[in-house]
């Protein structure tokens, strides 16, 4: 009887036809590893593999804040195996010179906010997302956003709920009788009415909220992803292309061109200089990315060598007291280490913009090289940390105010003098949409005006595709919080529609995590802003990039970026002259 269930069972899942049709293909081919290959064969019937667990973590990123990891462990033919992890970066809006006791309680509002994260991935995430097939991501991800939608909800709930209890404990106010009006005496001269000037600029729109515990649902989403792949055995790059294509395998491929960061003009250095946050290289499209970080390394040598020499840096022996060099047998440490910030890049400061750029031409022009044909320039402004809103104007120097109409045409008067600027990040703030309307009309075909900053209601588009951001070349878009890999899928889609060219940024607090890479290129970015050629954390992230760049090459799929206005002969570029309100994309 035994013997019978047996055979019916094995022949029910037809087992003995299978294994007639291993053993003949197999038999001609006589491979070295017999058992091997039988694994192999037998390995397309068996079931696909799903999610058996999540395992949530704090674990530190690369300046040292805490942050979330979270493992994938599938079961896989039968078994239980971990599959991978990831680390999702943490991102503070913090500006620079901000009170110590603002800075304490963002700290301590990240540590909860960790603490939430991995109590929802141990416990809630784990249990709604087990049995789930790895390479489900729109299923996965729509789970997430429900679950996330319902938290949001709670809080809502519970602040209800605090404000009403409040309302009933605060006893209501006395009601003062109105203030007599003086008669004015008979005879009396009329009393002058003092004019009190509004304030011109919009006032700061605040920041979007952040709910404790969202990072589960970034670090949640992507590392399925990267699981999904691995159980695909494709890269993770291909992997995100083929869920934005509908599984259909792209023919060629283009590269992110590097925004490399070379130097980082801290708002908080003694120098007079406050325009400029980062400087960073773009190399040329004709050039290879090996070729272009080369090329990036030679500059940054050269303006190393050149800062030092005129003291904007600190020498190797430089004797602080005396001023004198050390005559002493003993080593001093790199002075590298003493100013390399957590970007990867120099610190350094200047009293004007045209003594910084001058320099860098100095640089380049010192190795064989022109700023404008051989490398280009990538200005940050990071221009919502300029404004005085007791002036209503910028502070790019420091005691020298411009207001937003000033700020324009200060940017047509340098990018005229300095054509080699390819793009500005948030050179205003996102709250001054007429001057970006002023200025992308004015230099739109001559570079790129990027948001960062100001695009932060671009999360809101995937809502609501007709809502009104201010008009720009492209954004900056960053993996971070309750961020899915489905959403960037999505928006980058909606960016490219109308007419948008995406960039992912690494945020302040990244990890040697590489997925940021694999993202960028699977989703068509046009650039990828990782910081300096320096720290651990960023060097990943550019060897990845060169990973893919060979691997690209070796399949025959890799194909050359393009962009439009690479000539600056001032041609006008319709693409980039974007209605200040989005059109809905066209519908397939």
């Amino acid at each position: 009887r035994l013997r019978r269930e047996a055979a019916e069972y094995y022949q029910g899942h037809r087992v003995p036809e299978r294994m007639e049709e291993a053993l003949n293909t197999l038999f001609p081919l006589c491979p070295g590893d017999l058992y091997g290959e039988l694994a192999n064969y037998f390995s397309k019937f068996s079931k696909a593999p799903v999610i058996c667990k999540l395992v949530g973590r704090k674990v530190l990123d690369g300046v040292g804040q805490p942050t979330l990891e979270v493992e994938v462990y599938c079961t896989v033919k039968n078994y239980e195996k971990r599959i991978c992890s990831i680390i999702i970066a943490s991102h503070s809006q913090i500006p620079e010179n901000t009170l110590p006791e603002t800075i304490e309680a963002d700290e301590k509002e990240r540590k909860d906010s960790i603490h939430t994260a991995v109590e929802w991935v141990n416990e809630s995430l784990n249990t709604m997302l087990r049995d789930l097939e790895s390479t489900d991501q729109c299923q996965a991800d729509k789970m997430l956003g429900e679950y996330f939608a319902n938290k949001v909800e709670e809080k809502r709930e519970i602040q209800r709920r605090e404000e009403e209890e409040a309302a009933k404990l605060t006893p209501a106010p006395a009601s003062c009788p109105p203030t007599p009006v003086p008669k004015q005496k008979k005879g009396g001269r009329p009393v002058k009415k003092v004019l009190v000037e509004e304030n011109p600029i919009p006032p700061a729109e605040p920041a979007e909220p952040v709910l404790c515990g969202s990072l589960a649902i970034g670090g949640t989403s992507l590392a399925i992803a990267k699981a999904g792949a691995i159980i695909s055995c494709v890269p993770l790059y291909l992997y995100i292309a083929l869920l934005k294509q509908d599984q259909e395998s792209p023919k060629e491929m283009t590269l992110p061109l590097p925004m490399v960061t070379l130097l980082s003009c801290e708002k908080n250095l003694p120098t007079k200089l406050k325009l400029v946050k980062e400087v960073m290289l773009i190399p040329p499209t004709e050039l290879s990315l090996k070729q272009g970080i080369e090329r990036i390394q030679d500059i940054q040598k050269e303006m190393t060598r050149l800062l030092e020499s005129s003291g904007k840096l600190p020498g190797p022996q430089a004797d602080s007291k005396k001023g004198k060099t050390q005559s002493s047998g003993k080593k001093a440490p790199p002075p590298s280490l003493k100013r390399i910030s957590h970007l990867g890049c120099l610190i350094t400061g200047y009293d004007n913009l045209e003594q910084l750029l001058l320099l860098m031409q100095t640089a380049c022009k010192n190795i064989g090289l022109e700023l404008g044909t051989d490398i280009y320039l990538a200005i940050n402004c990071a221009a919502h940390e300029l404004m005085d809103y007791d002036k209503g104007k910028y502070e790019i120097l420091t005691g020298t105010f411009k207001s937003p109409d000033e700020m324009v045409a200060m940017y047509v008067e340098m990018i005229n003098n300095f054509p080699f600027i390819m793009a500005l990040i948030d050179p205003l703030r996102k709250e001054d949409r007429e001057q970006w309307r002023s200025i992308c009309c004015a230099l739109g075909s001559k570079c790129y005006l990027i948001a960062e900053d100001a695009a932060t209601q671009i999360s809101k588009l995937k809502a609501d595709q007709n809502i009104n951001i201010a008009m720009c070349s492209g954004v900056v878009l960053k993996y971070i919080n309750q961020t899915k890999v489905s959403d960037l899928i999505e928006l980058t889609g909606i960016l490219h529609g109308q007419r948008h060219i995406t960039i992912l940024g690494s945020p302040d607090g990244e990890s040697l995590d590489e997925s940021l890479v694999d993202l960028a290129v699977g989703l068509g970015a046009r650039f990828l802003k990782l910081g300096g050629l320096s720290r651990g954390e960023r060097v990943a992230k550019y060897n990845r990039l060169l990973a893919i760049e060979e691997e690209l090459a070796a399949h025959g799929t890799l194909r050359e970026a393009k962009l439009e206005f690479i000539d600056f002969a001032g041609e006008s570029q319709p693409e980039e002259q974007l209605p200040d309100v989005l059109p809905a994309p066209e519908q397939d």
